[in-house]
């Protein structure tokens, strides 16, 4: 034996495990923006694996849906029980820029429109607003009144304009109102809205100047 060699100790075997890498260290935040129709502008941020070779970050960005509460976008707690969809239509440095792409009830709201000795009716339309959109919508009570009031509601506005009389209930304020005389009715709102995917799309929302807005189809649903 060589003197100063120890065989007790081993040799490290060859290739061993490599140093495990942080998936975030190759990805970069983007701030998402919503549409200039809600109060608050800055959503929160998302993650996308930088650009690498044939791969761009931006592409990656595209189409992606994020889900928020319609409390968060109007600064007002009295919204929590809405629930919006916005959907990533162009990216602009680090902005992700995003436009309407439907709405829905909290499990919670929903659960609390059932009650005793009420029934539900439901009842849904196909509309298109000026700029384009198709929209079908799904509502709560008499259905033919409903759906009259759905159609003349959206198709003498655009999105961005029915997306307001979504936030105040106006729509289903004025259906209660115009069914009160066959049979008083209660808790009237659009419950659902979800996108199109369909090639039918409209026009631009409109952003703030220093913004820009893809196209994007919008089918509501309301109950």
């Amino acid at each position: 034996m060589a003197v100063g060699k120890n065989k007790r100790i081993s040799k490290g075997k060859k290739g061993g495990k490599k140093k495990a890498a942080d998936p975030f260290a190759k990805k970069d935040w983007y701030d998402i923006k919503a549409p200039s129709v809600f109060a608050v502008k800055n959503v929160g941020k998302t993650l996308v694996t930088r650009t690498q070779g044939t791969k761009i970050a931006s592409e990656g960005l595209k189409h992606r849906v994020f889900e928020v509460s319609m409390a968060d976008l109007q600064d007002d707690e009295d919204h929590a029980y809405r629930k919006i969809r916005l959907r990533a239509e162009d990216v602009q440095g680090r902005n992700v820029l995003t436009n309407f792409w439907g709405m829905d009830f909290t499990t919670d709201k929903l659960r609390s429109l059932v009650r005793k000795w009420q029934t539900m009716i439901e009842a849904h339309v196909d509309v298109k607003t000026t700029d384009n959109y198709t929209l079908r919508r799904m509502f709560v009570q008499i259905r033919r009144k409903m759906r009259e009031i759905m159609i003349n509601q959206a198709s003498s506005c655009d999105l961005k304009e029915l997306v307001r009389k979504f936030i105040p209930e106006s729509i289903g304020k004025e259906i209660e109102k115009a069914t009160s005389g066959i049979y008083p009715l209660q808790n009237v709102f659009i419950r659902k809205v979800h996108g199109d995917y369909s090639d039918d799309v409209g026009v631009k929302m409109e952003r703030p100047a220093d913004e820009t807005m893809a196209e994007v189809p919008a089918e509501p649903v309301g109950a």
